[in-house]
């Protein structure tokens, strides 16, 4: 019942400057300026490729609040696009997933999504903007990815036998690709168990489950990697 990886939110500690930085390396545009009641939280959106991200700043106690008083900044949540958002609802209520509807958005109760906090919006097409062409994955560290994939398949309607197993000695994983629609398209969430002391087992480690990373797909790499450097960013 998911269509695409459709945006990821991100608290920050200033949202013009996030918005600055995504104009400068991602050409993005600024779509979207309100605040989100469930997450008692400023919001900024912005538009690269076809995708969203949402930069936070908590107005008052909650779940972005929290995050900020624990970790800074950084990946907070994922949203992804349904085109049957209402059947996708009675879905959740059929299993007795809680969630809550704020302008036609639903946002699963933290447990539901193993430290990933998820929002289901309405699938919307829109034109590409700017350098990139959209988000395609978020990865999710967990304690057990086999019990994960399957609960994933169950909560969002997937079919289970489409998915594609992944392991990496090198990075330290093993898990599976939760594809959303192959072959038509590849957005899916990367659930990984992770060993060995890499970055993401540290992460994990270090945090728990949750929302480690999301990947972008653009033409031109190298151009990307030119903006990195003029900006002095880490890649």
């Amino acid at each position: 019942m998911l269509s695409h990886v459709e945006r990821v939110q991100i608290v920050v500690r200033d949202r013009e400057a996030a918005v600055a930085t995504w104009r400068d390396l991602f050409g993005a545009e600024k779509v979207g300026e309100d605040g989100v009641r469930y997450l008692n939280a400023h919001r900024t959106t912005v538009q690269a490729g076809v995708s969203l991200f949402d930069f936070l700043e908590p107005s008052g106690p909650g779940p972005v609040a929290e995050f900020a008083a624990k970790w800074t900044s950084g990946l907070y949540g994922v949203g992804f696009s349904s085109r049957h958002q209402q059947s996708l609802a009675r879905h959740f209520d059929s299993l007795g997933a809680a969630y809550v509807e704020e302008k036609g958005h639903l946002y699963l109760a933290p447990d539901a999504t193993h430290g990933m906090p998820t929002v289901i919006t309405p699938h919307v097409p829109r034109c590409a903007v700017g350098h990139i062409r959209c988000l395609y994955e978020v990865t999710n560290p967990v304690a057990d990815a086999a019990s994960t994939t399957a609960h994933y398949a169950e909560l969002f309607g997937l079919d289970g036998r489409r998915f594609s197993h992944i392991e990496s000695k090198l990075y330290g994983y093993r898990g599976s690709l939760t594809l959303f629609n192959p072959p038509a398209y590849l957005d899916r969430v990367e659930v990984t168990e992770t060993f060995g002391g890499g970055a993401m087992d540290r992460f994990y480690q270090r945090r728990g489950p949750g929302l480690y990373m999301c990947y972008i797909e653009t033409d031109d790499v190298t151009a990307l990697a030119g903006r990195l450097r003029a900006r002095g960013a880490r890649f």
